[in-house]
């Protein structure tokens, strides 16, 4: 039976076989296409973590979520999550920031939910947002933090200011975002999941970005580290540099010294869009989450299928899962899909894998992988300009929800929480 959290003595039992190099090899591992299921809801991102009380915090972006009837459309939300992934039930975590996109200029920027991670009572979420391009695909150009100290009850900026301010493009700078580099460096970011309501035994939280916007750099995995209670303080980040010469890892306070910690393969990011003012997708950002039994890491990424113009979506994207000893790695690759198909279906579009912290077989051989899958996109862009005719005609943002909401679900059903269990193959 699959448990929502990992007891501290698994965790102990885990952190005592690396310890003793006693680490079962994992050679491999399988998707269970008959475990496959929809958990419904709408959106995409499901960047989770694991809560001091056992249940997991979801991110769900650019939808209501499982609001019926569906009230607000937003750019981002933070849901609670409870049960397991045979019975979970979602409900919308009270106190968070309203960023709902009807009710906003449609030339307003608008912040997008990727890493989160709770330790105790406080919760840090990173927001990664987009330039102002016109005539080419929209790049990440920067993140935002956001946190509460009171279960999500009430939030702050990264300043510690209050309420949440979603700044405007002029507002859109270094001081002001956690990260706004040349190239879009450190603007989408993951949280390494290491257990209920803890950072790292090092005491650190590990936080993975996406090098740059474009094929080449997206594909880069860069790291930082921080302690939980100096994850709004910039000046506390120290950024994976590379490895000294006893092959021990280097971490500098100068983002400039930052080096790779991982390559994923290229030539799967797009460069040309379905929509105009669409975005280059997020290719290549991670799940990773420590896997206490097994005393291992575990990441999971997807690079998105472009077509031979550079499309986004004109093909299946690549998954990929891979361990390692150490959240800087080596990491070692132990599955590969070059045309990622759930359930064989050919025309699927899945993309953004997502380990399911909480979900992770007691002896860890096992755990559920959550993603969203947008197939019928192509058919959806053809119908576009009746949705827009729609929209025009309704008089309330509700009623633009309601509109958009059955859209979506009718001509991409599969946008929405699909999950299926992994089984790992141990040597």
């Amino acid at each position: 039976m699959l448990v929502q959290g990992l007891a501290s003595t698994v965790a102990l039992v885990g952190a005592g076989r690396a310890l003793a190099g006693a680490l079962p090899r994992v050679t491999g591992a399988v998707r269970r296409d008959e475990t496959i299921r929809n958990l419904g809801g709408l959106g995409d991102g499901y960047k989770m973590t694991l809560r001091p009380d056992g249940s997991q915090l979801i991110v769900v972006n650019d939808s209501p979520g499982w609001a019926e009837p569906p009230r607000e459309f937003y750019s981002t939300r933070i849901w609670q999550m409870t049960g397991g992934p045979l019975d979970a039930r979602f409900a919308a975590l009270p106190g968070y920031p309203v960023l709902n996109r009807s009710e906003r200029p449609a030339e307003a920027p608008h912040y997008y939910g990727h890493g989160v991670i709770q330790t105790g009572s406080t919760i840090h979420q990173f927001l990664g947002t987009l330039d102002h391009a016109e005539d080419r695909p929209r790049h990440w150009t920067g993140a935002k933090l956001v946190y509460s100290t009171d279960n999500g009850k009430t939030w702050h900026n990264q300043d510690g200011s209050t309420p949440v301010v979603w700044e405007d493009w002029k507002d859109q700078t270094r001081e002001r975002m956690v990260f706004f580099e040349p190239g879009g460096c450190f603007s989408l970011l993951s949280v390494l999941q290491h257990g209920a309501g803890r950072p790292a035994p090092d005491g650190y939280v590990y936080v993975y970005g996406l090098n740059g916007s474009t094929d080449g750099m997206m594909n880069e995995l860069v790291l930082f580290r921080a302690r939980p209670q100096d994850l709004a303080l910039r000046q506390s980040y120290r950024f994976f540099a590379g490895h000294d010469s006893a092959g021990k890892p280097r971490w500098s306070a100068d983002i400039a010294e930052h080096r790779p910690v991982h390559t994923f393969p290229r030539g799967w990011v797009n460069s040309v869009n379905l929509f105009p003012g669409d975005l280059v997708v997020e290719s290549w950002l991670p799940s990773v989450v420590y896997n206490a039994p097994l005393g291992l890491y575990m990441m999971a990424s997807a690079g998105i299928g472009v077509a031979d113009d550079g499309t986004e979506f004109g093909k299946p994207s690549y998954m990929g899962l891979w361990v390692a000893e150490r959240p800087t790695g080596p990491w070692r690759q132990i599955h590969e899909d070059t045309a990622w198909t759930p359930g064989g279906d050919p025309l699927s579009r899945a993309y953004a894998p997502q380990i399911a912290p909480g979900w992770i077989a007691p002896d860890g051989k096992s755990f559920w992988l959550v993603w969203p899958d947008l197939k019928g996109i192509r058919e959806f862009g053809a119908h576009e300009g009746e949705l827009e005719a729609a929209l025009a005609k309704a008089t309330t943002a509700q009623e633009r929800t309601i509109i958009e909401t059955g859209v979506l679900k009718r001509s991409m059903p599969g946008f929405s929480l699909n999950l299926q269990r992994v089984d790992l193959t141990l040597a």
